[in-house]
């Protein structure tokens, strides 16, 4: 958290930064001087190369942040994007009470990928309780100004939500319809601050007046069918993650003040004067030297962090004791309840009594949700074809949303109504094409600025989709399409490679055909298989498999996304005798274990050849972002390719699924230590060991039927390795509730596994 500016142009009077304990602020200057912005970027940047992180999160704060203007935070982006991205990607966000917001700041934060989140406490009534100038006007006009900026179509993506402190004297039903009205993405809620040395006014004769209040605004919310994310009652679900004031996540927030100070949390400041400083500085002391901090220390260990109470009680792994800030009372510090300790056992009481309604199943009554259904489904290691096309289903969406955020960029509008017209007149062809595997990789790198240099700055995707769509429609079409070394790539169909084409060149695609004019060249590539080969045209060759074709992608750009060296194209031998060994291979995989055959018929597209490695010449991969593919060094056994294809589409399923469900606990520093590496993992990473080596044990426990002798060796050690990963999962509390059923059904088919082997 950047404070690049520590005054204000409100005069809250629930502001802890100014209306609380501390009182730092009056010594600091009013903005964050250059200086000040470029140390902090580079302390950032180092700790994100020393850590390889691949995402960092800044949120510029205040005071209030546009009273730098457009000018100043123009600087502070530039500054942070150019220092930063290189290492991580930046996810860059902002807290404002909206006062200043204009088009210029809007259009500013779309240019820097900005995500606004504005202050705004509901009706008139209840935001002019607290947030009024110091004349004490009202607000009210000026933030709605601001959020109806923040709709607009133009601006919508940097658009983040709103965050509602809450007072239980305001009506929680005007609140609720208030914050709707705005059509927020996420709503934060939250708690004033106060402490067991200055409680929370408790107006009325019920003991939990914040949770009577929380809980009418949550049935309402419950009924409406869950219209807008609210992020406290999605955190207080069993296995809902937690946030910074719930659950037992690590705390992983810093605050760089105006003067370059490091401080703990800011919410510390309600507590007493000086109660978040550390004494470091961004000039002299790192982030690894700030992480040390017994302040910041004590709120990494988890349950073991809490006070004896906490301790005990049967909610902690979702309350977490809640806030921090909130614990404090003279005397004892931090090791303490928090002050809204009733409330938040009541309001969890709420939250379990009115859950989401479960959308109703088709058929047979079910005591389990569809999404227990699913999951139970995906445990056995392989799953029926209605959920792995569910997966496919899911991942074009995102893909679908990844491409409409690329729609800036050199050449980028024109694709896109392409594209539009396409997916009106031809909708498969779009969605073969979107099906490819590297799409969402080429428009990730699109959107991430820390892509590999060359990479993302060299291409704009999005016309080349379009051109590809058009061809497997056979619908004319033009457009300027971006040059890459000399070379345009279709996806899914080829790259042309032609010295002279020059940064960009015209590709116009006829019926079977497409003419590509650039610099000095003026080529026509015919599309025709029988055809003689064409000077420059590398066409992507694809492998006839048991169930059906499966590309062999050497050449697409984008397929360099598995952190390991690939191979660039294969000559005509090579590549017919992985084609060999990939059919074979296939053939085994059917004869081995039937239902993961089945599995990568259905969702297996592409295998990506890596480069040879001596040190390592047996190896393979998935990337996230790469559904459908996976990577494989070159091998001419058929029976060990059996093995790296079941193992490595284990992991492309798991990435699916990670991304639609939460079965690790967000923010989790936890390390487990597993018998297949010497290094402890963190719990993701064990999760997607022992679902991997789930199918694997499944594979040699069949072959262990008929060979016996090696075959049962390899089966018991991978039974081991997966027995073990999925026990020290289950022990390390580290899996939400979703992830500790997927855990335990995992285990489940593992025994079942040895028991089928007789």
């Amino acid at each position: 958290m950047l404070k690049v500016h520590s005054r204000c142009d409100l005069s809250c009077d629930h502001c802890y930064v100014y209306q609380h304990a501390d009182q730092t602020w009056r010594g600091r200057p009013a903005r964050m001087p250059p200086a000040t912005v470029q140390a902090a970027a580079r302390r950032i940047a180092e700790h994100a190369r020393e850590h390889e992180l691949s995402i960092v999160h800044v949120v510029l704060h205040g005071g209030e942040p546009l009273l730098l203007g457009a000018v100043g935070l123009r600087e502070v982006l530039a500054e942070l994007r150019t220092t930063i991205t290189p290492w991580a990607r930046l996810d860059l966000r902002m807290q404002t009470n909206g006062v200043l917001l204009d088009e210029e700041l809007c259009r500013l934060f779309v240019e820097y990928d900005v995500r606004v989140g504005v202050s705004f406490d509901g009706d008139r009534a209840a935001n002019d309780r607290h947030r009024v100038f110091a004349h004490g006007g009202s607000s009210y006009d000026q933030v709605r100004r601001a959020l109806a900026l923040l709709r607009r179509p133009e601006h919508r993506a940097s658009y983040a939500g709103i965050l509602c402190t809450i007072d239980v004297r305001n009506d929680p039903d005007r609140v609720y319809e208030a914050l709707l009205a705005e059509h927020p993405p996420r709503v934060d809620l939250l708690l004033p601050h106060a402490t067991w040395d200055n409680p929370p006014e408790r107006p009325g004769p019920t003991p939990t007046p914040y949770a009577d209040w929380l809980g009418r605004l949550h049935r309402r919310w419950v009924d409406d069918g869950r219209p807008m994310s609210i992020r406290m009652f999605e955190a207080l679900r069993p296995g809902g993650g937690g946030t910074e004031a719930f659950g037992l996540a690590p705390a992983d927030v810093l605050v760089i003040e105006a003067d370059g100070s490091w401080e703990q949390v800011d919410s510390l400041k309600t507590a007493y004067h000086g109660a978040a400083g550390t004494g470091f500085d961004v000039f002299d002391h790192s982030v690894d030297e700030v992480a040390r901090h017994p302040g910041v220390a004590v709120r990494q260990d988890g349950v073991d962090g809490l006070c004896a109470t906490c301790r005990s009680c049967p909610v902690v792994d979702r309350c977490g004791g809640g806030l921090y800030a909130h614990r404090w009372r003279t005397g004892s510090g931090f090791d303490n309840p928090s002050v809204y300790c009733a409330d938040l056992l009541r309001l969890i009481d709420t939250v379990d009594a009115h859950p989401p309604p479960t959308p109703p199943t088709s058929g047979k009554a079910s005591s389990t949700s569809p999404v227990d259904e699913l999951l139970d489904d995906l445990a056995t290691g392989h799953r029926a074809a209605s959920t792995l096309a569910l997966l496919a289903a899911t991942q074009l969406s995102i893909t679908r949303a990844l491409l409409a955020a690329c729609r800036g960029g050199f050449g980028a509008m024109a694709a896109w109504e392409l594209l539009v017209h396409l997916d009106q007149a031809a909708p498969e062809a779009v969605r073969a094409v979107l099906a490819h595997p590297f799409v969402r990789p080429g428009l990730v790198h699109r959107l991430n600025s820390s892509a590999p240099p060359g990479l993302a700055a060299a291409a704009d995707p999005l016309p080349a989709l379009a051109i590809a769509a058009a061809l497997r429609a056979g619908i004319p079409a033009a457009l300027q399409v971006p040059v890459r070394a000399n070379t345009i790539t279709i996806p899914a169909l080829g790259s042309l490679v032609l010295p002279g084409l020059g940064e960009s060149a015209e590709v116009t695609v006829r019926p079977g055909e497409f003419q590509v004019r650039g610099g000095s060249v003026d080529h026509t590539v015919l599309l025709d298989p029988t055809a003689p080969p064409l000077t420059g045209w590398l066409p992507t060759r694809d492998v006839s498999v048991p169930g059906g074709r499966v590309l062999l992608e050497d050449s697409d750009p984008y397929r360099d996304c598995y952190g390991q060296e690939v191979q660039s194209r294969l000559d005509g031998p090579a590549a017919r005798a992985l084609s060999r060994t990939l059919a074979e291979a296939w053939r085994v995989v059917h004869r081995d274990v039937p239902a993961h055959a089945a599995a990568l018929d259905g969702g297996l597209r592409a295998v990506v050849p890596l480069a040879p490695d001596p040190a390592r010449p047996l190896r393979s991969a998935t990337a996230r972002h790469a559904f459908g593919a996976v990577a494989v060094t070159p091998h001419p056994d058929p029976e060990t390719m059996a093995v790296l294809l079941v193992h490595e589409w284990q992991h492309a399923k798991l990435g699916a699924v990670l991304d639609l469900y939460d079965l690790v606990e967000p923010g989790q520093g936890t390390r487990i230590r597993v018998p297949w590496r010497p290094d402890p993992r963190p719990p993701e990473g064990v999760l997607q060991g022992v679902y991997a080596h789930l199918a694997v044990t499944q594979v040699w426990r069949s072959r262990a039927v008929s060979d016996g002798g090696e075959a049962l060796a390899h089966a018991d050690r991978f039974h081991s390795w997966t027995r073990d990963g999925a026990d020290a999962l289950l022990a390390s509390r580290s899996l939400t509730a979703a992830g500790e059923r997927f855990v335990g059904q995992l285990r489940h088919a593992l025994e079942e596994t040895r028991a089928g082997s007789g």
